[in-house]
């Protein structure tokens, strides 16, 4: 019998420190990792890159089944998906749910048949716990002050080149924060189930740990139960 893969479901806010959390998770349990937010932001650089308008439901729909159809693992890691009008646009074609619709099967199909041969998978986004992933064996929602991420993204971005002020990011991270939340189609927020995990105040080491001890409760309750 084909045993079920172990799946993790991180969901949060921009620069909550999901991303840190979930590549960790996943490394350290030698899980499957995908980030699912780069499949929007995939999405949303290429209507700019093919002048595009990532607000436009026609254009974000034909970027979206082109990477349906295209997607390797390897595209996540371009570091032009980073940036902040990346960003921006992202959230923008994730409003449509014709878009959302597209993105999910590749999302899905990975959680459900993790590449490698491997026992599990972490997923992070904005909606893995209440939609893509609703029956994961541990759902974690990851938080922080607005201000907090902000500062985050700002140094992130700064450190990698991009000329951004906080002021900027801030109110690029208040609109888009407004736009996910508000969305009829799988708006941001944590499934019933979800472990709360405010990283405000908490350093990415000891974020971490927390995220850690949950999730190997789980696995070992999950092991001891199907033995």
């Amino acid at each position: 019998m084909t045993q079920t893969p172990f799946v993790i479901a991180i969901d949060g806010p921009a620069a909550s420190g999901k991303g840190t959390i979930a590549k960790r998770l996943a490394a350290d349990l030698d899980f499957a990792f995908m980030d699912t937010g780069a499949l929007y932001r995939l999405t949303g650089w290429d209507v700019l890159q093919t002048g595009g308008d990532p607000g436009v439901e026609e254009d974000a729909l034909a970027s979206a089944l082109w990477l349906q159809e295209h997607f390797t693992p390897e595209m996540t890691e371009d570091p032009d998906i980073r940036n902040a009008a990346a960003g921006n646009a992202a959230s923008q074609v994730g409003f449509f749910p014709a878009v959302r619709q597209a993105l999910y099967d590749l999302q899905m199909e990975f959680a459900a048949h993790p590449p490698g041969g491997k026992k599990g998978a972490v997923l992070d986004g904005r909606d893995i716990g209440t939609v893509i992933c609703p029956h994961a064996a541990v759902k974690l929602y990851v938080t922080a002050s607005t201000e907090v991420r902000a500062e985050r993204r700002t140094k992130e971005l700064q450190g990698k080149g991009f000329p951004v002020s906080y002021d900027e990011i801030l109110a690029d991270m208040k609109i888009r924060d407004a736009r996910d939340s508000e969305r009829a189609a799988a708006p941001l927020k944590p499934a019933d189930d979800a472990v709360i995990l405010d990283t405000t105040t908490l350093t990415a080491e000891e974020a971490f740990v927390q995220a850690y001890e949950v999730a190997r409760e789980r696995l070992s309750y999950s092991s001891s139960h199907s033995e």
